[in-house]
Parts: C-alpha cells; structure tokens; sequence
C-alpha cells in the first residue's frame, strides 16, 4: 500500500472509532509496524488533521476534525503552476489532459481566501509550445508500448540522415531540454541505445511482447549511466 493510500486509510479508521484506538491496533488493521504508524501520525499532524492522543494511550480524531484543504505557499503554487506549465509545452496531448484535469482539482480544493487571491494573478513563467507536435511525433504511442511492455518497429534517421529500421523494446522516456528519447532495448544492436522522438519516421505497435529483465530495464540503463538519476515516484 503506498504512503498516501494508508494516510487515507488511518483517517478513515480513526474517524470511525469514537474512542481512542492504539498504534498497535491501526498497525494489524494496516499490516504495518507500530513504528511506521507514529511515522503516519506524525505526517498527518504535520498535514494540519487534528488528531489528539499519544504513545502508549491511543489516538482519534477531534469532533469536527477531518482531512484540511490544501495548503500551498506562493513558491510551492508557482512550482505546481510551473509543472504543469512545463506538461502543456513539452508533452503529448494525453499528457497535457491529464495535467489540466490536476490543475482544476487543485484549483477546487484550494481554500476560497486563497483562490481569490490569485484570481487575477500574473505568472512569472511562460513556457511556449515550440514545435511541440514535431519534438514529441509517436510520444503516446510509445507511452503506450511502454506500459504494455510491446515491440515497436521504427524507421529512424540518425543525426547523419542515416534510415534504419529497428525493433525495439521501450523501456522509459527521458527529457533532454531540447528533445524527448525513449531508452529501449535494440534488437539490432542487443544493447540499450536512445532513439529521439523527433528523428522518428514511423512507429509501429507489434503484436508481441517483452519482458525486462535485471539486464533489459529502466532501472538497469540508468544505473549504469545515469548514476544520479533517481527512479522513485515521488524523487
């Protein structure tokens, strides 16, 4: 269960109970350590939920009390508003929905003080949409092959000019600045190698499958090239 679902979770359970619960019984009905619900607790008192109790005695919600709206400070909006606008000029259509569709739920859950008061705010960042469609050509598609795990058929031209056709097994994509790569397998030269979106003619779904492997995965290339990048969700 990951870190936000189980916060979710201990709310639920302690706005249930009308007595104080202890951390070993939310830690049995979580199927974690004691340990890691005083980690929760404390997460969640940090968040802003009033939740009295302690140690050893047990904890529960104060009546009335519930899960707070969200509170940013003006850098952490500026950074939120700065992603997304980063989503709408350097990715795929998909990408751009799914960034707008989290822009508005933000927007909502904002307390109304705050909503005002960068209703008719300007921002200090812009990210123009510089030939977005030629830099991201087959993006979802090999999103797609890469959730799927399935082959895809390219014909490519190298920085030479160079045509070839190569069948790949796409494993993650990768944001340069100036272009998107897919890291992917090549059956053709049976090693990792980068192709650039831009630079792609075709690409092709197959009908087959791949399987990554402690050799053949994201995780591995960037272990091995990459030492400073970090795979965590949230990282």
């Amino acid at each position: 269960m990951k870190k936000s679902e189980r916060l979710l979770q201990l709310l639920v359970l302690l706005r249930g109970r009308r007595r104080a619960v202890t951390a070993a019984q939310l830690a049995e009905r979580l199927e974690v350590s004691e340990r890691t619900v005083y980690r929760d607790i404390q997460s969640l008192l940090l968040s802003g939920v009033d939740i009295e109790g302690e140690a050893g005695v047990g904890y529960s919600l104060r009546p009335g009390s519930g899960i707070p709206p969200l509170m940013f400070n003006e850098e952490e909006l500026e950074a939120l508003v700065l992603g997304i606008r980063l989503v709408k000029g350097w990715a795929d259509d998909e990408l751009i929905q799914a960034a707008e569709s989290a822009q508005q739920k933000i927007r909502a859950v904002l307390p109304s003080h705050t909503q005002q008061q960068y209703e008719n705010k300007h921002t200090k960042y812009l990210v123009p949409d510089n030939k977005r469609r030629q830099r991201l050509r087959y993006s979802e598609e090999i999103r797609s092959a890469i959730d799927e795990r399935r082959i895809l058929a390219l014909n490519y031209k190298d920085e030479k000019g160079q045509q070839s056709r190569r069948r790949i097994y796409p494993l993650g994509m990768m944001f340069w600045g100036e272009a998107w790569t897919v890291v992917a397998w090549c059956e053709l030269r049976e090693d990792y190698r980068l192709f650039r979106l831009d630079r792609i003619d075709t690409a092709e779904l197959q009908g087959e499958h791949f399987e990554t492997g402690p050799e053949c995965s994201f995780a591995d290339y960037i272990s091995r090239y990459e030492q400073d990048i970090k795979l965590s969700f949230w990282e």
